[in-house]
């Protein structure tokens, strides 16, 4: 039984989607005026390992994320640079998908743009003026938060109690706030104001407000109600809460079944600000680490618990990802070196089955529990001991090869469902060494070659002919020389191997 925390309860209930088997998701997606940072990625690679364990579990799913194209600080930029709007959404919207590919991140099934999706917005407006959940005033459209009795239930805020804190609402000196009938209402559509974007409406030519865009796309995607509303936590107010509001106000039922938020990220302890100098953009940070190392820093904290992102954390991830795929190398490594005169590693082979399958269904029972990755990776880990334990200095015999075979693909597996591949052989080339290693053949040996793998091997003879032959310089040399570049070569019973340190 799947369990999620739903922001809206504020405890973990059971999950039952509208539709058996199936599954309708949407999550936030970024307004496209720069790179998005490293705070963003946090929530778009955490509802990505969500949606990958539904997918894993047996779902369809169907992930919906939009993309904000138009906005003030769209705006804003492109008059700084000169360009206009579209230009500057074009160029951030590409750069964020870049970004997401280059972090292992699943593109979504429905990617809408809000500036393509504007008919759809004035409809629903209109539903809610209709309705008597929405007024005009001077050109703008204000939702009337106290139509909506159960406003402030998501956030948990008392509406009597609360003070106009939306974004966009807050005065601009042209008399904003005296069009209002409500200090809490909050814009709907926006009057077009000189330069900027804008498209004909029956309240005259403007632009949507922030909030309306989701629960238009949302509703005409996935229909209404569907089952998890995603984003980060920072969105709960006033974002969601809006979203929640306008929707239900204009249909009258449930907006999203499940609302469930990332928790907020900070950097070597503190609020990630441009002011405290230390506002890391996620295309910065993968141009120095892997993705599979950050994807595995955010793993090993709970996904709605608060994350502290330092680069000293960054090198443990990785360095903890590294023994996950020194185990898989290992197991590469017995099963090739297999032997039919070693003695059985493995005595009693259908226990050792059960073993993984007990394994597996641990790691179901830590995700089903709120997609407890940090609690699932520990029996991933414990499962890397094991195996470490077992095949340290010692030589599998041949009937422990489709064991062997099953432990690896057990890895490989679980780690998959986490979007991180440890299987060895992800590499468009089927390399699974670094071109620093093709560098290095080509200084100590003179290797002409292109491909990594072969120079690993290249390096792997020369060291043991040099070593035959007490040419010590050209054996310390590969062994001084890979070490340098990460790798320690380890002498064992069957011949030479290289881990990762």
């Amino acid at each position: 039984m799947i369990k999620v925390y739903n922001t809206k309860e504020r405890a973990k209930v059971k999950f039952e989607s509208k539709e058996l088997g199936r599954i309708g998701m949407y999550v936030c997606g970024p307004t496209v005026y720069n790179r998005i940072h490293i705070g963003n990625a946090r929530t778009f690679i955490s509802f990505d390992m969500i949606r990958r364990y539904f997918m894993w579990r047996g779902f369809e799913v169907t992930f919906v994320q939009n993309v904000t194209d138009v906005d003030d600080k769209i705006i804003a930029r492109a008059a700084e640079e000169g360009r206009t709007a579209a230009e500057v959404a074009a160029e951030y919207t590409e750069a964020f998908i870049n970004d997401m590919h280059a972090a292992g991140v699943l593109d979504p099934d429905i990617r809408p743009k809000a500036t393509e999706e504007i008919p759809e917005m004035i409809k629903l407006i209109q539903e809610l003026i209709d309705g008597g959940h929405a007024y005009v005033a001077d050109g703008d459209v204000y939702f009337s938060v106290r139509s909506y009795p159960a406003y402030g239930e998501l956030s948990g805020r008392n509406i009597d109690d609360m003070e106009a804190g939306h974004r966009e609402l807050r005065s601009d000196g042209q008399g904003l706030e005296d069009r209002k009938q409500d200090p809490l209402d909050f814009a709907l559509w926006k009057a077009a104001k000189p330069g900027e974007p804008s498209w004909t409406s029956p309240w005259g030519e403007g632009r949507p407000g922030w909030h309306i865009e989701c629960s238009a796309m949302s509703r005409k995607y996935l229909g209404l109600p569907f089952d998890i509303h995603g984003g980060g936590a920072d969105l709960v107010f006033p974002h969601h809460e809006n979203e929640r509001a306008q929707s239900e106000a204009a249909c009258g039922c449930t907006f999203a079944n499940y609302w469930l938020h990332s928790g907020m990220l900070q950097i070597n302890s503190e609020k990630m600000s441009k002011s405290l100098g230390n506002f890391m953009l996620l295309h910065d940070v993968l141009e120095k680490c892997r993705p599979e190392a950050l994807r595995m820093l955010m793993l090993q904290t709970h996904y709605r618990s608060p994350l502290d992102f330092s680069d000293a954390r960054l090198a443990e991830a990785d360095a903890a990802l590294t023994r996950i795929e020194n185990a898989v190398r290992t197991i590469d490594w017995a099963i090739e070196n297999a032997s039919a005169e070693a003695p059985q590693l493995i005595e009693d082979g259908l226990a050792f089955i059960r073993h993984l399958k007990a394994i597996r269904v641990e790691f179901v029972v830590a995700m089903d529990d709120d997609f407890n990755a940090p609690a699932a990776l520990g029996e991933v880990f414990s499962f890397v001991n094991e195996m470490n334990a077992l095949l340290t200095n010692e030589t599998a015999n041949k009937e422990d090869v489709k064991l062997l075979e099953a432990a690896k693909e057990l890895l490989v597996e679980l780690m998959g469902v986490f979007g991180i591949d440890v299987s060895g052989a992800n590499s468009e080339k089927g390399e699974t060494y670094p071109a620093e290693v093709v560098t290095l053949a080509a200084e100590v040996l003179g290797f002409e070659g292109t491909n990594a793998n072969e120079a690993m091997d290249a390096l792997l003879t020369a060291r043991t002919e040099a070593r035959a032959a007490k040419n010590w310089a050209v054996a310390d040399a590969v062994r001084n020389g890979l070490a340098q570049i990460g790798f320690a070569i380890e002498d064992t019973p069957q011949g030479q191997r290289v881990v990762k340190k």
